[in-house]
């Protein structure tokens, strides 16, 4: 089975409605650089009310060890997720499970960084470009995906309820992420999309 995490959530509504569905895993975004940061109060509100067993990640880009660690004492997200160049003991530094995210826009060329966090929970492969932020939409080359890692893979960038099922087919990750092909604006989720996506997963994982 596929698991599903729905990513850039900012509104209650939202997350309440992909956990409904069937969602596995919520992602709040607190990073400065992203369109659909939240503040700490909003995650609260989020945390708060959702139903048992559905996770919460938080996410980061090369930020202060603050920022991270005023987030975990207010928030307490189940894993941290770093998106940026963080090295592995650097995200290790918080005694939090974490995702470390690997900007596959590059390619084949990136596929080495795989390596360099041995302390990941799982890494998460995505379509944008070095440097770049998350969430934009950008899809990769899914036949990259490795197969002989130990830690469980993500799928993430550019998916959508149409091409979702193919990915899963092709790339065979342990979980998809999406974001942007669930919305009608940054951090604000489409209902039917939302809907779809997550129908879309199940199917394929039958």
């Amino acid at each position: 089975m596929t698991r599903i995490k729905c990513c850039g959530m900012t509104r209650v509504e939202d997350a309440l409605l992909a956990s409904r569905l069937g969602a596995d895993a919520i992602g709040l975004v607190f990073t400065a650089r992203s369109k659909r940061r939240v503040t700490l109060e909003q995650a609260r509100a989020i945390v708060g009310a959702l139903p048992p067993f559905v996770g919460t990640v938080a996410l980061f880009m090369d930020d202060d060890a603050e920022l991270v660690q005023e987030v975990i004492e207010a928030v307490q997200p189940n894993l941290l997720q770093f998106h940026g160049e963080e090295p592995d003991n650097w995200c290790a530094q918080f005694g939090r499970r974490f995702l470390k995210a690997i900007a596959m826009g590059e390619g084949k060329v990136a596929l080495h960084k795989l390596r360099r966090y041995p302390s990941a929970a799982g890494l998460l492969l995505d379509g944008h470009g070095l440097g770049e932020a998350g969430g934009s939409g950008k899809a990769f080359d899914w036949t990259l995906m490795p197969t002989e890692l130990e830690q469980p893979l993500i799928l993430a960038g550019g998916l959508t309820p149409a091409n979702v099922a193919e990915a899963i087919r092709v790339a065979r990750p342990w979980a998809v992420d999406v974001a942007s092909g669930i919305e009608s604006a940054p951090g604000i989720k489409d209902p039917q999309k939302l809907a779809d996506f997550i129908h879309a997963v199940r199917n394929a994982s039958l």
